[in-house]
């Protein structure tokens, strides 16, 4: 099989194995005591007050887990599942009516307090019957736990988003349509604070990043007035490390903020580019999709026909597969994207690369199977984690869910739940798919969720 199907999985059902908290655990690693950001002094008191270091690792995991609900959509057609938390069968059976699939293995909850790496090992027999079946197994990311060598070298030095500049840097000459944003490092919380003081005294947003960094984890827009209000860049930064916006410690870059004009109707603002690459190096596209980011938070994706303009789409595919081209060479092998934002005069500026799965990801995996089940032409959306207005239980919620699938329908929209674990978190969330043959039916149906979900408080709220 060609394409990028055939590098993918070589047209065949597959095992997906969410180790989304394995993959965001190697580059989150918790900084010493010592080493914590105290810029000006954290006070007894306040220290104590922190979140420990268990604590954080704890909800960094939880967190991860609900996330990894994505990997039902991994492949176009999944043979076995294996997911760290527990999900009810009749999400499986939603999807599998909808997709076509055949029988579909279920390992759910093997990972409840920590990853899956360290469930895997704690179960030697299901983790030999994965590595020993004929399925091929796909992960989220390439992980430690599966061995050192080229492939988790690329990831290391690629994720970082200093290297992934250089790298944008060194191919934009050769891009008409890209320019690569300013990027300078420092070395850490108090050379960033002088520097970030200084931009604010031009007049000069600035994007703040860790080097590492996972939906939108680590990475914050500053403008002049949020800095002045904050009562300078310090006690900002000291303020963001407290609401885990940023890491405590360690080195930071800041970067030359990309203005993307007003904003509007017809406005495109976040592009991304997906591919894989296939065992053999070469690079094979899969599309491009617009996301939705609120600030630097990614919340979702549209792709399919006509939903990006075919000259953005075009110079987009054409530096993100010559992005692909340096990391087969430096040992990838597998998905990865490259994000932009546009500027005033329609520039691509690149931003990241993603040597892994991502949300969007799942959102191309989607279409073509859709495509492939029902015929060409769909569009689908992917909606992360839509607010819900009172906790639910995964039976609640998939009664409420399967009460909106007919309306949805008579909109034109299938309607596909994909993260459903966190409808009891404090603050509740669903994570959806929504797929059409247009953009109107798919934010006629989207308009239509957020009115339900948001109704969910008022009904408890009438049950008092």
């Amino acid at each position: 099989m060609d394409g990028w199907v055939g590098a993918w999985t070589g047209g065949r059902r597959a095992v997906h194995v969410g180790n989304v908290a394995d993959f965001n655990e190697q580059f989150l690693l918790e900084p010493s005591a010592r080493g914590r950001f105290a810029l000006g002094g954290l006070s007894a008191r306040r220290a104590a007050a922190e979140p420990s270091a268990a604590e954080r690792r704890a909800d960094r995991l939880r967190r991860a887990h609900h996330y990894a609900g994505l990997a039902v959509g991994y492949s176009p057609e999944p043979a076995a599942l294996v997911l760290p938390a527990e999900v009810d069968r009749a999400w499986i059976d939603w999807l599998a009516r909808e997709l076509d699939w055949g029988p579909v293995e279920l390992f759910d909850g093997i990972a409840p307090g920590g990853t899956v790496a360290e469930a895997l090992a704690a179960r030697p027999a299901l983790a030999e019957g994965l590595a020993t079946g004929p399925d091929p197994v796909l992960f989220w990311g390439r992980t430690p736990d599966r061995g050192e060598g080229p492939e988790l070298a690329a990831v290391r030095r690629y994720e970082a988003k200093n290297a992934a500049h250089g790298l944008f840097a060194a191919l934009a000459q050769d891009h008409p349509g890209v320019r690569v944003p300013r990027q300078e490092p420092a070395d850490g919380p108090r050379a960033a604070a002088r520097r970030l003081a200084a931009h604010a005294a031009r007049g000069r947003t600035t994007v703040l990043k860790s080097p590492y960094g996972v939906g939108g984890y680590g990475t914050v827009v500053i403008t002049p007035e949020e800095l002045s209000a904050a009562g300078g860049a310090r006690a900002l930064l000291r303020r963001l490390v407290r609401e885990d916006v940023l890491p405590p410690n360690g080195p930071l870059l800041l970067e030359e903020y990309v203005d993307g004009g007003p904003a509007g109707t017809g406005r495109l603002r976040d592009l991304t580019f997906d591919a894989v690459i296939g065992a053999d190096g070469r690079v094979h596209p899969v599309g491009v999709g617009e996301m939705a980011v609120d600030g630097t938070s990614y919340q979702g994706v549209t792709v399919g026909p006509g939903v990006v303009p075919p000259g953005a789409a075009a110079t987009a595919e054409r530096f993100g597969l010559a992005v692909g081209e340096r990391l087969a060479e430096a040992g990838h092998r597998g998905w990865y994207d490259v994000d932009f934002v546009t500027d005033r005069e329609r520039r691509l500026a690149p931003t990241e690369a993603n040597l892994r799965l991502t949300g969007p990801a799942i959102a191309f995996v989607l279409r073509h199977r859709l495509d492939e089940v029902r015929g060409p032409g769909h569009l689908v959306r992917t909606l992360d984690a839509m607010p819900l207005g009172a906790r639910l239980s995964q039976e609640a919620l998939h009664g409420h869910l399967d009460r909106l699938r007919p309306a949805c329908a008579r909109l034109g929209a299938t309607l596909l739940p994909l993260i459903v674990t966190a409808g009891h978190e404090p603050e509740p969330t669903v994570g959806l798919a929504l797929a059409a043959r247009s953009v109107e039916a798919l934010d006629a149906a989207q308009a239509l969720l957020g009115a339900a979900h948001h109704a969910l408080g008022r009904m408890f709220e009438a049950l008092r």
